[in-house]
Protein backbone atom coordinates (compact mmCIF):
# COMPACT_ATOMS: atom_id res chain seq x y z
CA UNK A 1 0.00 0.00 0.00
CA UNK A 2 1.12 3.21 -1.03
CA UNK A 3 1.88 5.95 1.93
CA UNK A 4 -0.97 8.47 2.33
CA UNK A 5 -1.58 11.05 0.47
CA UNK A 6 -1.60 13.65 3.09
CA UNK A 7 -4.39 16.40 2.04
CA UNK A 8 -2.65 19.60 2.36
CA UNK A 9 -6.27 21.44 2.55
CA UNK A 10 -7.90 18.47 4.93
CA UNK A 11 -7.05 20.91 7.90
CA UNK A 12 -7.90 24.16 6.48
CA UNK A 13 -10.85 23.19 5.04
CA UNK A 14 -12.78 20.85 8.22
CA UNK A 15 -11.58 24.30 10.26
CA UNK A 16 -13.79 26.60 7.82
CA UNK A 17 -16.49 24.60 8.10
CA UNK A 18 -16.81 24.59 11.88
CA UNK A 19 -15.97 28.49 11.47
CA UNK A 20 -18.60 30.85 13.42
CA UNK A 21 -20.41 33.43 11.49
CA UNK A 22 -19.94 37.13 12.91
CA UNK A 23 -22.68 38.78 12.15
CA UNK A 24 -23.46 39.90 8.25
CA UNK A 25 -22.08 43.09 6.76
CA UNK A 26 -24.68 42.65 4.28
CA UNK A 27 -28.92 42.85 4.85
CA UNK A 28 -28.57 43.61 8.29
CA UNK A 29 -29.25 39.76 8.74
CA UNK A 30 -27.15 38.72 11.53
CA UNK A 31 -25.45 36.33 8.96
CA UNK A 32 -24.11 36.37 5.62
CA UNK A 33 -26.40 36.14 2.34
CA UNK A 34 -27.44 32.75 1.80
CA UNK A 35 -27.59 33.90 -1.96
CA UNK A 36 -24.70 35.98 -3.70
CA UNK A 37 -25.29 37.37 -6.88
CA UNK A 38 -22.10 36.84 -9.32
CA UNK A 39 -21.68 38.55 -12.55
CA UNK A 40 -23.99 38.36 -15.50
CA UNK A 41 -23.07 36.20 -17.91
CA UNK A 42 -20.44 34.47 -16.08
CA UNK A 43 -21.57 31.08 -16.13
CA UNK A 44 -19.82 29.53 -13.34
CA UNK A 45 -18.69 26.23 -12.72
CA UNK A 46 -15.67 25.51 -9.89
CA UNK A 47 -15.34 27.25 -6.66
CA UNK A 48 -12.50 26.73 -3.97
CA UNK A 49 -12.69 28.93 -0.36
CA UNK A 50 -9.81 29.94 1.84
CA UNK A 51 -11.38 31.82 5.24
CA UNK A 52 -14.38 34.30 4.50
CA UNK A 53 -13.56 34.26 0.57
CA UNK A 54 -14.39 32.10 -2.27
CA UNK A 55 -13.25 32.08 -6.00
CA UNK A 56 -14.98 31.39 -9.15
CA UNK A 57 -14.30 30.06 -12.19
CA UNK A 58 -15.96 31.06 -15.81
CA UNK A 59 -16.35 28.10 -18.46
CA UNK A 60 -17.05 31.07 -20.37
CA UNK A 61 -14.21 33.36 -20.69
CA UNK A 62 -11.58 32.11 -17.94
CA UNK A 63 -12.42 34.74 -15.52
CA UNK A 64 -11.67 34.01 -11.68
CA UNK A 65 -14.13 36.25 -9.30
CA UNK A 66 -13.18 36.87 -5.98
CA UNK A 67 -16.17 37.33 -3.56
CA UNK A 68 -16.50 38.18 0.26
CA UNK A 69 -18.93 35.30 1.40
CA UNK A 70 -19.66 37.93 4.32
CA UNK A 71 -20.73 40.68 2.85
CA UNK A 72 -21.09 39.07 -1.03
CA UNK A 73 -19.23 41.97 -2.46
CA UNK A 74 -16.37 40.81 -5.34
CA UNK A 75 -14.43 41.26 -8.53
CA UNK A 76 -12.00 39.83 -11.07
CA UNK A 77 -8.84 39.01 -10.27
CA UNK A 78 -6.02 38.91 -13.59
CA UNK A 79 -7.17 38.63 -16.95
CA UNK A 80 -9.58 35.85 -18.05
CA UNK A 81 -8.14 33.54 -20.72
CA UNK A 82 -10.32 33.07 -23.28
CA UNK A 83 -10.66 29.20 -22.12
CA UNK A 84 -12.96 27.71 -19.53
CA UNK A 85 -11.80 27.65 -15.68
CA UNK A 86 -13.97 24.93 -14.01
CA UNK A 87 -12.74 22.85 -11.41
CA UNK A 88 -10.26 24.93 -8.37
CA UNK A 89 -8.51 24.55 -5.48
CA UNK A 90 -6.86 26.79 -2.96
CA UNK A 91 -3.95 25.41 -1.42
CA UNK A 92 -2.34 27.60 2.16
CA UNK A 93 0.05 29.52 0.57
CA UNK A 94 -2.97 31.12 -1.68
CA UNK A 95 -2.52 29.90 -4.71
CA UNK A 96 -5.14 28.75 -6.75
CA UNK A 97 -5.15 26.00 -8.71
CA UNK A 98 -7.74 25.99 -12.24
CA UNK A 99 -8.69 23.18 -14.19
CA UNK A 100 -8.56 24.39 -17.99
CA UNK A 101 -11.70 22.16 -19.45
CA UNK A 102 -11.23 22.02 -23.24
CA UNK A 103 -8.04 23.61 -23.25
CA UNK A 104 -6.38 20.45 -21.53
CA UNK A 105 -4.23 22.90 -19.52
CA UNK A 106 -4.10 23.93 -15.82
CA UNK A 107 -2.81 26.80 -14.52
CA UNK A 108 -1.82 28.14 -11.16
CA UNK A 109 -2.76 31.53 -10.04
CA UNK A 110 -1.70 33.75 -6.85
CA UNK A 111 -4.75 34.61 -5.18
CA UNK A 112 -3.97 37.99 -4.05
CA UNK A 113 -3.16 39.53 -7.78
CA UNK A 114 -4.25 37.10 -10.30
CA UNK A 115 -0.88 36.32 -11.67
CA UNK A 116 0.01 33.21 -13.39
CA UNK A 117 2.80 31.83 -11.44
CA UNK A 118 3.01 28.40 -13.75
CA UNK A 119 1.03 26.91 -16.37
CA UNK A 120 0.83 23.48 -17.58
CA UNK A 121 -0.08 22.09 -21.20
CA UNK A 122 -1.53 18.18 -20.41
CA UNK A 123 -3.39 17.60 -23.48
CA UNK A 124 -4.64 18.64 -26.65
CA UNK A 125 -8.45 17.84 -28.41
CA UNK A 126 -10.48 16.18 -27.56
CA UNK A 127 -9.54 16.69 -23.80
CA UNK A 128 -11.57 18.07 -20.96
CA UNK A 129 -9.58 19.11 -17.78
CA UNK A 130 -12.45 19.08 -14.87
CA UNK A 131 -11.49 19.01 -11.18
CA UNK A 132 -8.36 18.77 -9.26
CA UNK A 133 -7.83 17.89 -5.63
CA UNK A 134 -4.37 18.74 -3.84
CA UNK A 135 -2.43 16.77 -1.21
CA UNK A 136 1.31 17.82 0.62
CA UNK A 137 2.91 15.90 -2.50
CA UNK A 138 0.60 17.03 -5.69
CA UNK A 139 -2.01 18.39 -7.54
CA UNK A 140 -4.20 15.64 -9.56
CA UNK A 141 -6.88 16.53 -12.49
CA UNK A 142 -9.40 14.38 -14.37
CA UNK A 143 -9.71 14.52 -17.63
CA UNK A 144 -13.94 14.24 -18.59
CA UNK A 145 -12.41 12.86 -21.88
CA UNK A 146 -10.05 10.57 -21.23
CA UNK A 147 -9.29 7.44 -18.75
CA UNK A 148 -6.57 9.51 -17.04
CA UNK A 149 -5.57 11.48 -14.48
CA UNK A 150 -2.79 14.34 -14.54
CA UNK A 151 -0.48 14.61 -11.42
CA UNK A 152 1.21 17.43 -10.86
CA UNK A 153 3.88 16.22 -8.33
CA UNK A 154 4.75 19.40 -5.73
CA UNK A 155 8.04 20.07 -4.57
CA UNK A 156 10.18 20.88 -0.92
CA UNK A 157 7.77 23.78 0.48
CA UNK A 158 5.03 23.36 -2.45
CA UNK A 159 7.59 24.21 -5.11
CA UNK A 160 5.79 23.82 -8.46
CA UNK A 161 7.58 21.43 -11.06
CA UNK A 162 8.25 22.98 -14.89
CA UNK A 163 6.11 23.12 -17.92
CA UNK A 164 6.76 19.14 -18.31
CA UNK A 165 7.07 17.86 -14.92
CA UNK A 166 3.52 16.47 -14.47
CA UNK A 167 2.71 13.14 -14.93
CA UNK A 168 -0.25 11.31 -17.19
CA UNK A 169 -1.86 8.60 -15.01
CA UNK A 170 -3.85 5.58 -17.05
CA UNK A 171 -6.88 4.09 -15.27
CA UNK A 172 -6.86 0.44 -15.37
CA UNK A 173 -9.36 -2.06 -13.13
CA UNK A 174 -12.84 -1.33 -12.98
CA UNK A 175 -13.33 1.81 -14.61
CA UNK A 176 -14.37 2.18 -18.44
CA UNK A 177 -14.49 5.19 -20.61
CA UNK A 178 -18.57 5.32 -21.33
CA UNK A 179 -19.39 7.00 -24.65
CA UNK A 180 -18.33 10.69 -25.44
CA UNK A 181 -20.43 12.27 -22.73
CA UNK A 182 -19.07 13.91 -19.33
CA UNK A 183 -17.09 10.81 -18.08
CA UNK A 184 -14.65 11.25 -14.85
CA UNK A 185 -15.48 14.70 -12.84
CA UNK A 186 -15.40 15.36 -9.20
CA UNK A 187 -12.26 13.93 -7.08
CA UNK A 188 -10.69 13.89 -3.42
CA UNK A 189 -8.72 11.77 -1.30
CA UNK A 190 -9.77 8.62 0.84
CA UNK A 191 -10.43 9.41 4.67
CA UNK A 192 -7.28 7.63 5.24
CA UNK A 193 -5.36 9.44 2.40
CA UNK A 194 -4.17 6.51 0.05
CA UNK A 195 -6.01 6.37 -2.65
CA UNK A 196 -8.18 9.29 -4.70
CA UNK A 197 -12.04 8.97 -5.53
CA UNK A 198 -13.52 10.03 -8.32
CA UNK A 199 -16.83 10.26 -9.72
CA UNK A 200 -17.87 9.29 -13.41
CA UNK A 201 -20.67 11.44 -14.37
CA UNK A 202 -22.67 9.19 -17.14
CA UNK A 203 -22.82 5.93 -14.92
CA UNK A 204 -22.69 7.90 -11.80
CA UNK A 205 -20.17 5.53 -10.11
CA UNK A 206 -17.62 6.18 -7.50
CA UNK A 207 -14.46 4.75 -8.32
CA UNK A 208 -11.54 4.45 -5.78
CA UNK A 209 -7.96 5.00 -7.84
CA UNK A 210 -4.45 4.05 -6.49
CA UNK A 211 -2.69 7.24 -7.89
CA UNK A 212 0.41 4.66 -7.72
CA UNK A 213 -0.76 2.34 -10.67
CA UNK A 214 -4.29 3.90 -11.84
CA UNK A 215 -5.91 0.73 -10.67
CA UNK A 216 -9.61 1.29 -9.67
CA UNK A 217 -11.95 -0.47 -7.79
CA UNK A 218 -15.96 0.25 -7.32
CA UNK A 219 -17.06 2.63 -4.40
CA UNK A 220 -19.50 -0.22 -2.72
CA UNK A 221 -22.59 2.02 -2.15
CA UNK A 222 -25.31 -0.02 -1.79
CA UNK A 223 -28.85 0.82 -3.22
CA UNK A 224 -27.31 4.01 -4.55
CA UNK A 225 -26.37 5.83 -8.26
CA UNK A 226 -24.90 9.27 -8.18
CA UNK A 227 -26.22 10.48 -11.43
CA UNK A 228 -25.21 13.26 -12.67
CA UNK A 229 -22.13 13.32 -10.10
CA UNK A 230 -20.13 16.07 -10.39
CA UNK A 231 -18.08 18.20 -7.47
CA UNK A 232 -16.56 15.77 -4.77
CA UNK A 233 -16.18 17.75 -1.27
CA UNK A 234 -14.37 15.12 1.76
CA UNK A 235 -14.48 16.62 5.56
CA UNK A 236 -13.56 13.56 7.65
CA UNK A 237 -15.17 10.69 6.36
CA UNK A 238 -18.26 12.68 4.91
CA UNK A 239 -18.26 12.70 1.27
CA UNK A 240 -20.31 15.01 -0.63
CA UNK A 241 -21.06 14.16 -3.69
CA UNK A 242 -22.92 16.89 -6.01
CA UNK A 243 -25.94 15.81 -8.38
CA UNK A 244 -26.03 18.77 -10.37
CA UNK A 245 -29.34 18.38 -12.37
CA UNK A 246 -30.81 16.88 -9.68
CA UNK A 247 -30.25 20.15 -7.68
CA UNK A 248 -29.32 18.13 -4.73
CA UNK A 249 -26.25 16.74 -2.87
CA UNK A 250 -25.84 13.12 -1.86
CA UNK A 251 -24.28 13.07 1.46
CA UNK A 252 -22.30 9.77 2.17
CA UNK A 253 -20.38 8.08 5.29
CA UNK A 254 -17.53 6.53 3.88
CA UNK A 255 -15.45 3.61 5.74
CA UNK A 256 -11.16 4.96 6.51
CA UNK A 257 -10.25 3.61 3.06
CA UNK A 258 -12.76 4.72 0.81
CA UNK A 259 -13.91 1.25 -0.17
CA UNK A 260 -17.64 1.38 0.67
CA UNK A 261 -20.06 3.90 2.15
CA UNK A 262 -23.06 4.17 2.83
CA UNK A 263 -25.65 7.23 1.88
CA UNK A 264 -27.62 9.04 5.36
CA UNK A 265 -29.47 11.97 2.98
CA UNK A 266 -29.39 14.04 0.98
CA UNK A 267 -29.14 18.40 0.74
CA UNK A 268 -30.91 20.27 -1.53
CA UNK A 269 -32.71 23.97 -1.34
CA UNK A 270 -35.04 26.07 -3.63
CA UNK A 271 -32.34 28.55 -4.71
CA UNK A 272 -30.55 25.89 -6.77
CA UNK A 273 -30.43 25.56 -10.29
CA UNK A 274 -27.78 23.02 -11.52
CA UNK A 275 -25.19 23.56 -9.01
CA UNK A 276 -22.16 22.08 -10.05
CA UNK A 277 -18.86 22.00 -7.16
CA UNK A 278 -19.01 22.67 -3.50
CA UNK A 279 -16.72 23.93 -1.18
CA UNK A 280 -16.91 24.94 2.83
CA UNK A 281 -16.71 28.31 4.69
CA UNK A 282 -18.16 30.18 7.48
CA UNK A 283 -20.12 26.88 8.66
CA UNK A 284 -21.96 26.26 5.55
CA UNK A 285 -21.16 25.19 2.10
CA UNK A 286 -21.64 27.00 -0.90
CA UNK A 287 -22.10 25.65 -4.29
CA UNK A 288 -22.12 27.89 -8.10
CA UNK A 289 -25.55 27.42 -10.07
CA UNK A 290 -24.16 26.69 -13.59
CA UNK A 291 -27.75 26.85 -15.13
CA UNK A 292 -26.90 24.49 -17.42
CA UNK A 293 -30.41 24.50 -18.31
CA UNK A 294 -31.03 27.83 -19.28
CA UNK A 295 -28.99 29.03 -22.43
CA UNK A 296 -26.50 31.52 -21.28
CA UNK A 297 -26.61 35.68 -22.63
CA UNK A 298 -24.09 38.06 -21.67
CA UNK A 299 -26.98 39.07 -19.06
CA UNK A 300 -28.54 36.10 -17.63
CA UNK A 301 -27.97 35.83 -13.82
CA UNK A 302 -25.85 33.66 -11.97
CA UNK A 303 -25.63 33.47 -8.17
CA UNK A 304 -23.76 31.01 -4.95
CA UNK A 305 -26.02 29.34 -2.87
CA UNK A 306 -25.12 28.50 0.75
CA UNK A 307 -27.01 25.55 2.19
CA UNK A 308 -26.14 23.99 5.88
CA UNK A 309 -23.64 21.08 6.06
CA UNK A 310 -25.29 17.78 7.35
Amino acid sequence: MNRPLRTALGVVLSAALLTTAAPAQAHGTGRPPAVIALPDGFQPEGIATAGQYAYLGSRATGAIYRVDLRTGQGATIGAPTGTPSLGLKVDPRGRLFVSGGTAGDARVLDTRTGEVLASYQFATAPTFVNDVVLTREAAYFTDSNRPVLYRLPLGRGGALPPADGFTTIALTGAYEQVGTGVNLNGIVTTPDGRALIVVQSTTGTLFRVDPATGATTVVDVPGYTFTNGDGLLLIGRTLYVVQNRLNQIAVVTLNRAGTAGTVTGTITDPNFDVPTTVAPALGRLYLPNARFSTPPTPTTPYSVVAVRAR
